[in-house]
């Protein structure tokens, strides 16, 4: 693949900087300020052109991929939800005691977009999916939902009070990150 192939789509603002993006479904975006010359952002894209010709391939990957997913049936939904409604509350309590929170109503769904959440009544929903990834990561949604309980946002004290229960924290972030999306894809809905 060449840059000269590759269309990048220009996108003006009322912005200072230029920013450059590769989505998920292999496009190439320019932001730039309404002021900035074509012939300079051009440069600009030809300055990036490794960064965007690794960042191109890395998501023609990643689409390959999800094609090859297999949608779960119904039945295996319904047992994962099953699976969920055991090991979770039990997650939850377990972590509730270390974080110092109380939570209320515990919902197991089959979401297309969320892991979990946390209402500002203390409930907590779950996605049945987690019960595909491994165990650090559902522990690490279960903690970040129950430290909502202390923090209803995403402010560095919460991020702190994540950090406070799971060190490592980051690490099974960056996988849910990472692999999150094919997990979702499986959802038939």
């Amino acid at each position: 693949m060449r840059l000269e192939d590759i269309r990048v789509e220009i996108i003006r603002s009322n912005r200072k900087t230029v920013a450059l993006e590769v989505t998920p479904q292999c496009q190439v975006r320019v932001r730039a300020p309404f002021g900035m010359p074509e012939a300079e952002i051009r440069r600009f894209v030809q300055e990036k052109s490794v960064w965007i010709l690794k960042h191109l391939a890395v998501m023609e990957q990643k689409a390959g991929e999800m094609k090859k997913i297999r949608p779960l049936s119904e039945k295996e939904l319904e047992d994962l939800a099953d699976q969920a409604c055991r090991v979770i509350p039990e997650r939850v309590k377990y972590f509730a005691s270390k974080a110092g929170v109380t939570y209320g109503r515990i919902t197991i769904r089959n979401q297309k977009t969320r892991w979990g959440s946390c209402s500002a009544k203390g409930n907590l929903n779950f996605n049945c999916l987690l019960m595909l990834a491994p165990a650090e990561v559902l522990d690490y949604v279960v903690v970040h939902e129950l430290c909502h309980r202390k923090e209803m946002n995403h402010s560095p004290r919460f991020w702190e009070e994540v950090r406070r229960i799971l060190p490592d924290y980051k690490e099974r972030e960056r996988w849910l990150k990472e692999n999150g999306k094919c997990l979702m894809a499986q959802n038939i809905r």
